[in-house]
């Protein structure tokens, strides 16, 4: 009698343990499919993946009594339910004719919203795809960093580096320390396609000219603008050069960067509302130097509704814009930090602005890599920015901001990285 009552406590004991392990993996499992979905690109088979992945990695199949798993996703993608059976077998059930006990549990995550998508990394493979280095920080609190990189360390935070998000997912890996994220990034995250992949580019036109005021020796050629002056959009054959104590207007429309890089340096300050730009061609990119002031808003009609930026999404051998301005002794620009590594050629987009705080909309730059390396906010008065590239470096000390502030803006979001908020209820 006293053994029977001992051999059915410790059953008793093994079969709770199990049942609450399977608990906890079912309920990580759809929370991390429910975070999954609230991205609008998400989808139903790759939600059922990271289920069954999390469950397994959580709850080790045995090898004597595997378990099975039922996973449903709601076909609106609102809700993901998994079902866990086990039988477990009992160690002393035998000797009262119960060899064997079914052990069943059920968890349900239930999506109220999607989140919006406010970065994403394609490079596929890269280690570094979205880096943070030094004190540099990303600050979105109200929507997702996501890398498609496969990498082990396809997300990477060194130093005192944060990353602040609602949702970070990594296709691969993560190297950090936990308290570089804030959540810590999921892992193994399904890769998503190219939110902004079918977006047509703009047309190209016949090259166009900065008017002979904008050169202080009046030369129009060179594209060369180192005087105050409003400028019309067209194709800037060669890129436009912002330069010395120039305050440059922009009128509404798209400026194509043909063959050459946008560059505004040493004191200059560009600003404009409902303008767009589009870089083609090896030499194009951007730099935006430290002492300069950039605010710019995206169009909110037109091919470009909600586009501030987009490339060409070819590039063969690309030439970084920051060599242009390298040697300057009155302005010394540092050469760009290279990426850990890559898999394709990138242009370089590269914003050093300690005063580049207004940047609304969508940059879109797929054979891009966005370098910041500010001191200071960036972004941080936009209403809303989204970041797709191939990957994005950050340095030194910037804190680059990206808002979800829909309402308070005209300028649209670009179908794909959606403006809707979302959150999770879990029930068992």
């Amino acid at each position: 009698m006293l053994l029977g009552l001992t051999g059915g406590g410790v059953d008793y004991a093994r079969l709770a343990a199990r049942r609450s392990q399977l608990q906890n993996a079912a309920d990580a499992g759809v929370l991390a499919a429910g975070n999954y979905l609230k991205l609008a690109v998400s989808t139903s088979t790759a939600a059922k993946s990271i289920v069954v992945d999390t469950i397994q990695a959580q709850a080790v199949p045995r090898q004597e009594s595997p378990y099975a798993l039922r996973v449903d996703v709601a076909d609106d993608k609102t809700s993901v339910a998994v079902t866990v059976d086990e039988t477990v077998k009992l160690a002393f059930g035998g000797f009262v004719g119960v060899p064997t006990v079914k052990v069943a549990v059920r968890s349900k995550a239930s999506v109220v919203g999607k989140m919006r998508l406010c970065l994403l990394t394609l490079d596929p493979l890269a280690a570094g795809a979205f880096e943070l280095e030094k004190s540099a920080e990303v600050t979105a609190l109200d929507c997702s960093l996501y890398s498609n990189s496969l990498s082990p360390r396809g997300m990477v935070g060194m130093d005192s580096a944060y990353a602040r998000a609602q949702t970070i997912c990594s296709s691969g890996g993560f190297d950090g320390a936990r308290a570089n994220f804030a959540p810590p990034p999921q892992t193994g995250c399904p890769p998503i396609q190219d939110p902004l992949k079918d977006r047509a580019p703009p047309l190209i036109g016949a090259c166009s000219s900065i008017p002979s005021s904008a050169n202080s020796s009046r030369e129009t050629s060179g594209n060369l603008v180192d005087q105050s002056a409003t400028l019309d959009p067209g194709t800037y054959c060669g890129g436009l050069h912002i330069t010395k104590n120039a305050s440059v207007t922009l009128r509404a429309g798209t400026y194509v960067m043909k063959d050459g890089p946008l560059i505004v340096d040493k004191n200059a300050a560009m600003a404009g509302t409902d303008v767009a730009f589009y870089f083609t061609g090896d030499r194009a990119g951007l730099v935006f130097d430290k002492k300069t002031t950039v605010s710019l808003s995206a169009p909110t009609t037109g091919p470009m509704a909600g586009l501030l930026m987009m490339e060409d999404r070819t590039v063969s051998d690309p030439v970084d814009p920051t060599t242009a301005v390298l040697g300057d002794v009155l302005s010394p620009i540092a050469p760009t930090p290279p990426p850990l590594a890559a898999t394709r050629p990138m242009r370089t987009y590269r914003i050093i602005s300690d005063n580049a705080r207004t940047m609304l909309g969508t940059l879109y730059l797929p054979a891009g890599r966005v370098v910041i390396d500010a001191s200071k906010p960036v972004s941080d008065q936009s209403a809303y920015t989204v970041i797709v590239a191939q990957q994005v470096n950050l340095y030194q000390g910037p804190n680059l901001y990206l808002n979800a502030n829909y309402d308070s803006t005209s300028v649209p979001v670009p179908k794909g990285v959606g403006p809707l908020s979302g959150k999770l209820l879990l029930s068992q």
